[in-house]
């Protein structure tokens, strides 16, 4: 037995709930499915929680230079991460509880918690329920890679998901990747009082952006006490005793780099690997995000992917923008 919609909406990221808002206003029969964080990667373990965390780093850096405002501080700044990462974890509650709430006394709209799996081009399972809709808006979002380099499997690793319980200071974070993601959690513990080395393949860090904005973001952070790796041509991981090996080239040269926790920030992937795609004929590209016109439209009709997944743009702004571009018609046709 199945029960029928006018739309599914699989995934409350940024542009999951406020479509289901524009769908349902419209007198849309609307379902929703979210299988673990209402809200999504930006409420739950991107933008707002790094930002809280940023903003207690920065508090600690700048009562460290008061002597510099003309402002004395007497003993030394100490660091309570239990109490940082509580912080951060109220302001998440917040975010994540509206969107909760928003969805749950949405009029018209039906929240479905668990796994949606497309069955056909027409329908999704959930939880044992069969959900029909000649609509189905993709909008599941992606998450960290796990990169298959030697010995990942032999230690524990971090990714910008998992440091997110984190509630005690790192000896020595070593962070595996200098671009946006690494270098965020970089000047973070660095400014928390960890040591930090970031270790990056490419001759550069950031590598999208110009050689001369590199070249200062990494003055910046080599100002700070943040030190660097680049050119790592070889990157391998072991155990150390109680600490982690880093090794960096394949060639003789620098020692390995010891360190006690590892953060992996190599980027990230589609969370599509377990949508069912291939039961409803949804084409992909050769790195699974799924592939769409300019209308956000699949390959299948009655399909559209928004948001992370589809690969153009991993932002909220852009995700968000995925929405906006949504007409506030029945037929969900897009205009830029």
């Amino acid at each position: 037995m199945s029960e029928k919609f006018d739309a599914i909406i699989i995934g409350t990221g940024q542009a999951g709930p406020s479509l289901a808002q524009r769908m349902t206003r419209e007198g849309m029969k609307t379902a929703i499915i979210e299988r673990k964080l209402f809200g999504g990667t930006c409420v739950n373990v991107g933008c707002i929680p790094t930002k809280a965390l940023v903003a207690s780093a920065r508090a600690a850096h700048m009562a460290r230079r008061g002597s510099e405002f003309g402002i004395s501080i007497e003993g030394q700044i100490n660091v309570d991460m239990v109490q940082v990462k509580a912080r951060k974890d109220g302001i998440v509650k917040q975010s994540s509880d509206g969107v909760t709430n928003w969805l749950k006394t949405m009029d018209n709209l039906t929240v479905f918690e668990g796994h949606g799996r497309l069955e056909n081009a027409n329908s999704v399972r959930v939880n044992g329920d069969l959900l029909e809709a000649e609509k189905i808006v993709l909008n599941v979002g992606g998450r960290a890679v796990v990169p298959d380099i030697t010995g990942v499997g032999d230690i524990d690793y971090l990714t910008n998901t998992s440091i997110m319980d984190v509630d005690f200071l790192p000896e020595h974070l070593i962070i595996i990747g200098g671009s946006y993601i690494g270098l965020e959690f970089a000047q973070m513990y660095r400014r928390f009082g960890s040591r930090v080395t970031v270790v990056e393949m490419a001759p550069k860090l950031i590598g999208r952006e110009d050689d001369e904005i590199s070249a200062a973001v990494q003055e910046i952070l080599e100002n700070e006490g943040i030190e660097f790796r680049l050119n790592a041509s070889c990157i391998g991981l072991s155990r150390r005793g109680s600490q982690v090996a880093v090794t960096a080239s394949c060639e003789p040269g620098p020692e390995d780099i010891i360190g006690s926790h590892v953060l992996l920030a190599v980027g990230r992937k589609p969370n599509t690997d377990d949508l069912g795609l291939a039961a409803a004929g949804v084409e992909t590209d050769a790195r699974g995000y799924i592939t769409v016109d300019d209308q956000l439209r699949t390959n299948v009709p009655g399909i559209w992917a928004i948001g992370d997944v589809n690969g153009r743009g991993a932002f909220t702004h852009t995700s968000y923008n995925d929405y906006e571009g949504f007409r506030s018609d029945h037929h969900l046709r897009v205009v830029y």
